[in-house]
């Protein structure tokens, strides 16, 4: 049994198709990990997720800021922008089956035997992994419960950007998203940039990417998150980045993580004309 990750797939279906038949996957004897933005800006996000959903219990998937768009987008929260390709998904027969199949995701999923944790975007400098997986849960509920059209009309927007245990309400799950799902950089105060997503070493030197931070608490559990692809493929004692640009041309990456071994990697062709902005 072989545990694989998966960088961000976005809609690269096809890529997707041929990572899976690269590796050799097998629904019945290996696992899985995604790390979330499974459509979006791609050409075929309905086959995506329709592929993600037939692997079963095999595939371990938490959301990403693209997929929690998607369903704000279902939910009339908020209307499609420029670039969004996942209409499809939308007008599908199935559609309402997808949007619950996603609703029911996570957005961390902590592996306490392996001392991993998988999600999309990290976890910010002032949470212990008992902290996110507190307030993972809180957004988790609220998708879930019948609630769950106004709480995706509250996320969008980048405040606040500091952390507080006394935040409440729109603003309280606005935090936890966003650090969840859209984070890569902070100050040394541990407040979140949402402007720059370069790559590291070309950031205002004012910010450092989150993993950096010296007081991260969450430092003694292995992290695999995405999102950034400007950072691409990372792997370190504490850390394992996985979004290697498929949907800008770059690759679609798969990594064994139990037992470690070398990266598989098919190329992609990309997007003409996306916006690259995570």
């Amino acid at each position: 049994m072989t545990l694989y990750a998966i960088g961000d797939i976005q809609g690269c279906s096809g890529e997707f198709g041929k990572l899976l038949d690269a590796i050799a996957f097998d629904t019945s004897a290996d696992e899985l990990w995604l790390v979330g933005d499974l459509i979006n800006r791609g050409p075929d996000s309905l086959d995506v997720l329709r592929r993600v959903i037939n692997l079963g219990d095999s595939a371990t998937v938490v959301l990403g800021n693209h997929d929690l768009h998607l369903l704000a987008t279902a939910a009339g929260a908020r209307p499609p922008v420029p670039g969004d390709t996942f209409q499809a998904v939308l007008a599908a027969p199935d559609a309402a089956n997808i949007i619950d199949w996603l609703r029911d995701r996570s957005l961390l999923h902590h592996d306490l035997q392996r001392g991993r944790v998988l999600v999309h975007a990290g976890i910010p400098p002032a949470w212990s992994v008992s902290d996110a997986l507190d307030r993972a849960a809180e957004i988790e509920a609220s998708l879930r419960g019948p609630g769950w059209v106004a709480a995706l009309g509250e996320m969008y927007g980048d405040e606040p950007r500091s952390w507080s245990d006394e935040i409440e309400g729109p603003e309280r799950a606005r935090y936890i998203i966003n650090a969840l799902t859209r984070m890569r950089y902070c100050d040394e105060n541990g407040c979140l940039d949402f402007q720059f997503a370069g790559p590291p070493g070309s950031q205002p030197g004012h910010l450092l990417p989150w993993f950096d931070h010296r007081g991260r608490k969450a430092r003694d559990t292995h992290i695999v998150f995405g999102h950034w692809a400007s950072l691409g493929l990372l792997r370190r004692s504490d850390v394992t980045a996985l979004d290697s640009g498929c949907v800008w041309g770059g690759a679609l990456t798969a990594l064994p993580i139990d037992p470690s071994g070398e990266p598989v990697a098919v190329d992609c062709d990309g997007v003409s004309g996306a916006r690259r902005d995570g």
